[in-house]
């Protein structure tokens, strides 16, 4: 987690300049960990951040009027950091793609850091299906630089412990 420390070591330089980050890779590879410990320790220096992701933003705007969802979207930009966690998980729909593009947009605006991971793959978010996916990771790709996370997936170990660790429990019954 060495460049986690170096992201909050440079914090001020990052939110100075509105430098975010696109955490990207397979599947189990520690990208939420990672933006994870970069917002525990954003925290712990007292600096507001919000780990999110669409599907609760989404859960959060069903039902609410015009003018409260503005001022929802709104409060998110209270934040130093936001952290947008597995992008491309969220339903297709007009409406959840609208919500996205404000979201991202008013961030955007703000002119204040946003960290987004992904399991998308570059070519995907470089070259989106549609004009409302690139308004919004072309807004992403300025302010948020790419980083890969490739390796093994940390999921799959950590099954494997849970089932040896209840097969034991198990077998002592």
């Amino acid at each position: 987690m060495e460049k986690a420390h170096a992201y909050v070591e440079h914090w001020q330089e990052a939110y100075r300049n509105n430098t975010g980050l696109l955490l990207f890779g397979d599947v189990g590879t520690g990208k939420s960990f990672f933006a994870g410990c970069i917002a525990n320790a954003l925290l712990d220096r007292d600096v507001p951040v919000l780990m999110t992701n669409f599907p609760s933003i989404l859960n959060r705007l069903t039902g609410v009027f015009a003018e409260d969802r503005a001022t929802f979207i709104a409060s998110l930009d209270d934040y130093s950091l936001l952290v947008i966690d597995d992008l491309g998980v969220e339903r297709n729909t007009e409406y959840a793609m609208e919500q996205m593009f404000t979201v991202i947009d008013s961030r955007y605006r703000s002119k204040k850091p946003l960290i987004v991971t992904t399991n998308l793959k570059p070519e995907e978010i470089k070259n989106p299906p549609d004009l409302a996916h690139a308004r919004i990771y072309d807004r992403m790709l300025e302010r948020c630089a790419p980083v890969l996370f490739s390796g093994k997936n940390f999921r799959e170990e950590g099954a494997r412990a849970t089932k040896a660790a209840a097969k034991e429990f198990v077998s002592k019954g």
